[in-house]
């Protein structure tokens, strides 16, 4: 593809000064959790660490991404935020927050503009 794209073009594919950075995120239960815990816990999930920090969570229940909640990125605050926020949690017994990354290229990397 070539590399000289129109700004049109490079916002709609969201790179280079339109990049838009996210997380992933990794968790375990604890084996002895029930299902009603984890319900309980996710739905805490969404509205205290996810719905809270104006994010966005795509995946399952143990791994996924999070995104802003509009177009933009997450920054550094909210990653952090969101990391404290489950590293707090009794519920689970392993915690992995990766770096931000490019959200819609995750093997791409991040611009100083972003």
């Amino acid at each position: 593809m070539a590399t000289n794209r129109s700004r049109r073009l490079r916002k709609k594919l969201c790179v280079d000064e339109f990049q838009e950075l996210g997380f992933e995120l990794n968790v375990e239960f604890k084996q002895d959790l029930s299902e009603q815990a984890i319900d309980a816990f996710l739905d805490d999930f969404l509205a205290d660490a996810i719905d809270a920090n104006g994010l966005d969570y795509v995946g399952g229940e143990d791994f996924g991404m999070v995104c802003l909640g509009e177009r933009g990125s997450v920054s550094e605050e909210q990653r952090s935020a969101v990391e404290a926020w489950l590293k707090g949690r009794d519920e689970l017994s392993k915690v992995e927050v990766s770096p931000l990354v490019d959200a819609w290229y995750p093997g791409n990397a991040i611009n100083a503009s972003a």
